[in-house]
């Protein structure tokens, strides 16, 4: 689905402030939600004052995806549940989840054939597909600096046409 460019490896990280515009959250919001243990970086952690968390790719799509759970509706538990399930998961893998919720229960589908059956109890489900939130992150992350946690130097790709023309459209 993706070019394997398009996506960071895992040391490549951003700090909360880049996490927070990326994926639409406030910082008190991102630091709520690492210190309950709802999305933790997994790159690397906070340890004491001044010390910087470090979100890979998966970690603020994941925050894409709880920002837009709680837009309609669903609890911070049954959010909780969601998350925990979609950790398992690779990049790759939710590329292909998309996320039902009634706003009481969260539902996952990766099949029409599952919509279908979600479907027949009457009641009014709306989606989020995972594969959409990642790719407008994919489409604003580079626009922030990344950092490896271990050092090294992040590779910068070139922006193709497409992403040219909007930046241009943007700034002109």
């Amino acid at each position: 689905m993706f070019p394997d460019n398009s996506l960071p490896d895992e040391l490549v990280g951003y700090r909360g402030p880049a996490a927070c515009q990326i994926a639409g959250i406030t910082y008190r919001q991102l630091d709520y939600w690492a210190r309950t243990k709802l999305v933790a970086p997994s790159i690397r952690t906070a340890h004491g004052s001044g010390s910087q968390r470090l979100y890979s790719f998966k970690d603020i799509l994941v925050l894409k995806v709880v920002k837009r759970l709680l837009d309609t509706g669903v609890s911070l538990q049954n959010i909780r549940v969601a998350v925990d399930h979609l950790r398992v998961r690779g990049v790759r893998d939710l590329a292909r989840v998309t996320l039902f919720s009634d706003g009481t229960t969260v539902y996952e589908c990766t099949s029409p054939e599952e919509i279908v059956d979600l479907l027949q109890g009457g009641q009014g489900v709306f989606g989020i597909a995972v594969s959409g939130a990642m790719q407008e992150i994919s489409g604003t992350i580079h626009e922030f600096p990344a950092e490896r946690a271990d050092g090294g130097i992040v590779e910068t790709h070139e922006p193709d046409e497409l992403t040219q023309r909007r930046n241009a459209r943007k700034t002109g």
